[in-house]
């Protein structure tokens, strides 16, 4: 396949701390709660709702019943093909071999691979490059400050380390002397290990997003801090950066940290535009594949979840001909091989119970720990009737934090993005720093050529003032 012409880079805004003005624009007020009553989404469950119930829940989401309809149409359809799957093995992941081995030391790195079990058994996979080519910046052996890569949803590590060396941040950051630590979530290629569960049992797959707060980053941070000697810095992609915010709302992790980059940064997910995400959030299909197929594994590979996008993919206005710019937005600055590789490792699975923590988060408008809809469910986990909400005004004030956004982001929509920074108006000014570019999306970040000269060189100046 010829490479794909290259776009113009967009003009290059400086980093500079957040200016108010810039910030506050009018922001529509937060959607009110719902109780979803039909809602019945626990690992263990393994009866379905009623279909004659989603739909008048369907139409308070505003969404048709003939959406609903169709949904429960493939679903019907794909039963079998849950039965089926669950009877064979786990598909073998694309590119087999550990990380370190597949993508780091052929270019010439240290790597170094390590584990980490957290305090509900999962038992984690982290990549560290300590140094880089020629011993990182000023050539000495010794590693330099550390700092941990934390992935997104539906993806790995891998996702870092795809491009070259000139365009990949852990090279970059290892090239600059920087002790470069990359985190696997749980349930991805690398970290499917548990002390007593396999991944083939549902309860395995009992966790949300909400467990990534409480157990793999306070996990992942400790450790590396205890081989270190150091408090790293942080740096989150989409949902890594959910993680992230979450757990420091909380006052989790801050007091372990030097600072925070948060690339398209997710606290708020209730004016996403892509247009596959809003109707499967909204026709409840993360609940309908849960508890109607029984799958609690969400592998965007199986049979199962490929064939209920390929019937969304048949309705009019859905573009899947560029599925990844669909979902992702219109990414500026990527080129036809970056994409080729990015596919030979990616997607990578999660657990449904995520995906519906992600479209509760959709429909609702706020960010809450997962709800469980009956309220003595709720009282069980959280002693009140509703799921707590995440403060992002909690963040203390003094911890550094540099946020970076896009404005062809599907996911994490501009408008999104000055909810939150409208949560951190308290923020001291000089520990928060705010860059926008107007033709990035939401890979652009990760895997975009340009993510060197735009993203990055300011990451880094940022980081610096706080070594």
């Amino acid at each position: 396949m010829p490479p794909m012409p290259q776009p113009p880079p967009p003009p290059r805004p400086g980093p500079r701390a957040l200016d108010f003005k810039y910030a506050r624009t009018p922001i529509p007020a937060r959607l009110s709660r719902s109780r979803w009553a039909t809602r019945t989404s626990t690992p263990q469950a393994t009866a379905a709702p009623p279909p004659t119930m989603l739909i008048p829940a369907a139409r308070r989401a505003g969404v048709s019943a003939a959406a609903v309809a169709h949904v429960l149409l493939l679903l019907s359809s794909l039963r079998h093909l849950a039965v089926v799957g669950a009877r064979v093995a786990q598909p073998s992941y694309r590119g087999g071999g550990a990380p370190c081995a597949l993508a780091v030391t052929p270019l010439g790195y240290p790597c170094e691979e390590h584990q980490v079990t957290t305090s509900d058994g999962y038992i984690l996979s982290l990549q560290r490059i300590p140094r880089g080519r020629g011993g990182g910046r000023g050539g000495g052996a010794r590693a330099g400050q550390p700092v941990l890569l934390q992935h997104g949803v539906l993806v790995d590590g891998m996702s870092w380390l795809l491009a070259s060396p000139e365009e990949s941040l852990p090279f970059i950051l290892a090239d600059r002397g920087f002790d470069v630590w990359v985190a696997n979530t749980r349930g991805t290629r690398w970290s499917r290990r548990h002390v007593s569960l396999d991944p083939s049992s549902r309860l395995y797959w009992n966790w949300s997003w909400d467990d990534l707060v409480v157990n793999d980053l306070p996990a992942m941070v400790d450790f590396v801090c205890r081989h270190t000697g150091q408090k790293p810095h942080y740096v989150g992609h989409s949902m890594g950066t959910l993680v992230a915010l979450a757990a420091f709302s909380e006052g989790r992790v801050v007091d372990q940290l030097k600072s925070a980059a948060l690339l398209t940064p997710v606290a708020y997910l209730a004016h996403i535009t892509t247009p596959i995400g809003i109707l499967l959030a909204k026709a409840f299909v993360g609940e309908l594949i849960s508890d109607f197929l029984g799958v609690a594994e969400f592998d965007p590979l199986a049979p199962p979840v490929t064939s209920l996008v390929r019937g969304f993919c048949r309705r009019p206005g859905m573009n899947c001909y560029d599925l990844l710019g669909s979902i992702t937005g219109k990414n500026c600055c990527l080129n036809s091989s970056a994409v080729d590789v990015f596919l030979k490792y990616e997607p990578q699975p999660t657990s449904t119970k995520t995906m519906v923590h992600f479209a509760q988060t959709v429909r609702d408008g706020v960010l809450t720990k997962y709800d469980y809809v009956l309220p003595e469910r709720n009282i069980a986990s959280y002693g009140q009737a509703e799921p707590p909400v995440y403060d992002m005004s909690g963040i203390p004030a003094g911890f550094p934090l540099f946020l970076t956004y896009g404005g062809r982001d599907s996911l994490a929509d501009p408008a999104d993005v000055r909810l939150l920074l409208d949560d951190l108006r308290g923020h001291d000014r000089d520990k928060l720093t705010v860059q926008y570019l107007d033709r990035f999306a939401h890979l652009d970040f990760v895997i975009g050529v340009c993510a060197k000269d735009y993203v990055y060189k300011d990451m880094i100046a940022f980081f610096d003032r706080f070594n």
